[in-house]
């Protein structure tokens, strides 16, 4: 069995490569293809794999334009990190759509998945479930409730701040939240894992380890030759709030939506 991997981040391809290899020890795998480019030219030289997994958003754009060029038989498993790709993935071979990052268990599934459509004769039945399945999980997810107001404490008393007055959280020492205003205030979050798990995620990134910031809050980025983002604040930040290469066209995304 053949697999290949499209996905434009070093880090998120090596680890999908460890969760493929630890489900299916035989297998061989091809790339990773970082970008439209490069996988039109890979598949000049080379025959249809049996499965692709594709990240959606790669180097110079969105993988569908890939397959509607080349209109592939063999099927595929999306992954990103974003839900409002998910109808359109299923326009295509898709057997599965996984949200990033990827989960071993859900992995597995979806190779299962695959399993059952490669032993089906109507693999048009296959997707139309698939998408049934789909449209459910989306409802399902779009139903979950984030929390809109946090508490924190100033001087001696216990304050409510609404999400809408949020401008970012951030770790020195404790979990501080700053206010669109500018106020530091302490919380009790013992980490901003915590808080993340909480957040909308439309609304809200984790830049890195140290801060979440609010989108509304920010006021531009520039990108280091490093390809790193830095970004600017409505709000005073006291360090510089960086964003990996790793991590740099999932923020674009997100900045840009």
């Amino acid at each position: 069995m053949t697999i290949l991997i499209l996905e434009d981040e070093p880090l998120v391809a090596k680890n999908l490569e460890k969760l493929v290899y630890q489900l299916l020890p035989n297998v061989t795998l091809q790339g990773p293809l970082a970008s439209i480019e490069a996988t039109l030219n890979w598949f000049k030289q080379h025959p249809e794999p049996d499965l692709i997994l594709s990240d959606i958003q790669l180097a110079d754009g969105v993988s569908f334009d890939i397959f509607q060029e080349l209109q592939l038989s063999c099927p595929i498993i999306f992954t990103t990190a974003y839900d409002e790709y998910a109808i359109r993935a299923f326009k295509v071979n898709s057997i599965d759509y996984l949200l990033k990052p990827i989960d071993k268990d859900e992995l597995k599934r979806a190779f299962e998945k695959f399993r059952r459509w490669q032993s089906t004769p109507d693999k048009e039945e296959v997707f139309s479930h698939q998408l049934r399945d789909l449209l459910h999980d989306l409802e399902h997810r779009s139903a979950k409730q984030y929390k809109h107001r946090f508490t924190a404490h100033y001087q001696r008393a216990v304050v409510a701040v609404a999400d809408t007055r949020v401008a970012y959280f951030v770790r020195e020492e404790v979990i501080w939240l700053i206010t669109t205003d500018n106020q530091r205030l302490i919380t009790d979050y013992q980490s901003l894992d915590e808080i993340e798990e909480l957040l909308d995620p439309m609304q809200f990134i984790r830049a890195n380890r140290q801060y979440i910031v609010k989108k509304e809050a920010l006021e531009s980025y520039r990108t280091h030759y490093s390809g790193k983002i830095e970004l600017t604040l409505t709000v005073p930040v006291k360090d510089e709030i960086i964003i990996s290469k790793d991590k740099a066209a999932q923020f674009r995304i997100w900045f840009e939506t």
